[in-house]
């Protein structure tokens, strides 16, 4: 199925055959992060019933124990940093989006404050600068890390100490118009920072001024396959009420039409 949309006063047309998936999928064996144990998928078994049909049931009726956060892909909106109820169901009522995909290489630090030390790996916003045309004119920021190893589908990021996003990129982030932001990594901030949680807090704004439809969304995989360009963004999510929730974007092509 093709479609035509107009953006920025351009035609496109858009394969819906030719998606890009960028999601984790939420299995036993996939990445974890926060210290907690592997995904628990296990059949429902009572004295008269087993919810497995290689073990002798009738059908297939199992019970899955996971986190949001610390299994595979998620979107979270400003209920994670606040008391405010606000879900990914009820903040996320649009679907689809213009989204730039960028692919950038964390830098060493060599300084320490309160939130930072010297040895981390860091996304700043000059490495952001030479993407400036295509994040202005988006509303998603699809942000690839590299190295670009597939097992950061598999890997246990738990004491990692993993890269992160520096307050100050994520400002420029917000500068530009982003709304929702997609990154390969388990947090846009430092794995322990003393629950300072700055670049969570960079992009959702404070108090005052708080972007409540925004969201960002964790743990995917960009396959080096997928160039760096513009696409249309389908972010699906699972309709749990909660600060985050199981999701799964895709990517489409745009070929331009005029």
């Amino acid at each position: 199925m093709n479609i035509e949309i107009r953006l920025d006063e351009k035609v496109y047309a858009v394969d819906l055959q030719n998606g890009k998936d960028i999601s984790i999928p939420l299995h036993s064996d996939g990445p974890r992060a926060w210290y907690v144990d592997r995904m628990n998928i296990r059949p429902v078994e009572t004295d008269s019933f087993i919810g497995s049909v290689a073990h002798g049931g009738s059908v297939n009726f199992r019970e899955i124990t996971f986190n949001p956060h610390g299994h595979g892909t998620h979107t979270e909106t400003f209920e994670h940093i606040s008391e405010e109820r606000i879900s990914v169901y009820q903040a996320l009522s649009l679907h689809h989006f213009l989204a730039s995909v960028i692919t950038v290489t964390p830098s060493i630090v060599d300084t320490t404050s309160e939130w930072m030390k010297a040895g981390d790996l860091i996304i700043h916003r000059e490495d952001l600068l030479p993407f400036k045309e295509w994040i202005q004119k988006s509303k998603a920021l699809v942000i690839r890390t590299v190295p670009n190893h597939p097992d950061k589908k598999f890997r246990n990021y738990s004491n990692t100490n993993f890269p992160y996003v520096h307050a100050d990129a994520m400002h420029y982030i917000v500068e530009c118009g982003i709304e929702h932001l997609l990154i390969d990594l388990p947090s846009v901030d430092r794995e322990e920072d003393g629950g300072l949680l700055l670049a969570h807090h960079a992009f959702w704004g404070e108090t005052a001024y708080r972007r409540q439809h925004c969201t960002i969304t964790e743990f995917i995989f960009v396959d080096d396959s997928i160039l760096d360009g513009r696409y249309l963004l389908n972010l699906q999510v699972a309709p749990f009420v909660n600060d985050a929730t199981p999701s799964r974007p895709i990517l489409y092509p745009l070929h331009p039409l005029s």
